[in-house]
């Protein structure tokens, strides 16, 4: 199966990523992707961009990005959930312009607590009607119950990402692959479909899936439930689609 797509890469403007968004678009274009999301770090991660830089990407032109390099450009955020109640760092009146979204737990945003703790911190984002997908809910320091997971994504039309950078033996994330085998096992029992994310922040990445797919194959994973498959699959779940 061809993925034509990748939603969770970064530029420069996150702070620890090493490219420009022309220079990630072209990567895209190169591999052969037919969209490419850029999901820049929220304002409460350190050395990230501030709250001006998401206001002002309506200034972009994407349909520039798709004559230059045959891609369909989305613009949006990598949200940080900061508590178990959920909270997430961007205002509402921001968070409903971005193109897509991704709410993600990392380290220096979060305190890690009890499963059932992180569980609810999941679930509570879930249900905010502008985060579309759940980042890298495979590292083993905030784990959560994934059936509870699964089930309340399926629930609430949210994607939960397997993230290849999770498996490459360079992250620092805990038990990745344990982790994700668990979550696919839910996600073929209830049927949740899932996006494959490089999370990107390098130009050489993007697109950049291999980990997961022999993962996925190992698994039996259905590939209907694999949303990286179809551009037109991913709008049904993306902000600027709905």
């Amino acid at each position: 199966m061809k993925y034509v797509l990748d939603v969770h890469t970064h530029t420069l403007a996150s702070g620890h990523a090493y490219n420009t968004m022309a220079e990630m678009a072209c990567a895209a274009g190169r591999k052969g992707l037919q969209l490419l999301g850029i999901t820049e770090h929220a304002v409460e991660m350190p050395g990230t961009c501030c709250t001006f830089y998401f206001e002002n990407l309506k200034m972009v032109d994407r349909d520039k990005y798709k004559d230059c390099y045959g891609v369909e450009l989305l613009l949006g955020t990598e949200l940080n959930i900061l508590d178990y109640q959920g909270t997430i760092d961007m205002e509402e009146r921001t968070l409903k312009k971005m193109d897509v979204t991704i709410a993600s737990i990392h380290p220096p945003c979060y305190k890690s607590g009890t499963e059932e703790e992180n569980t609810n911190a999941y679930l509570c984002a879930i249900k905010n009607p502008y985060i579309n997908i759940i980042g890298h809910p495979d590292d083993g320091r905030f784990k959560p119950d994934y059936r509870a997971v699964v089930q309340a994504a399926k629930e609430y039309k949210v994607l939960l990402e397997l993230n290849n950078n999770s498996l490459d033996p360079r992250c620092f994330r805990q038990n990745g692959r344990e982790n994700m085998l668990e979550l696919l096992k839910y996600c073929k029992e209830y049927q949740a479909p899932v996006i494959i994310g490089s999370d990107a922040h390098v130009d050489d990445l993007v697109g950049a899936h291999e980990f997961v797919e022999a993962l996925l194959k190992e698994t039996e994973f259905p590939e209907e439930l694999v949303v990286n498959r179809s551009v037109e699959e991913l709008k049904k779940y993306v902000n600027r689609y709905r």
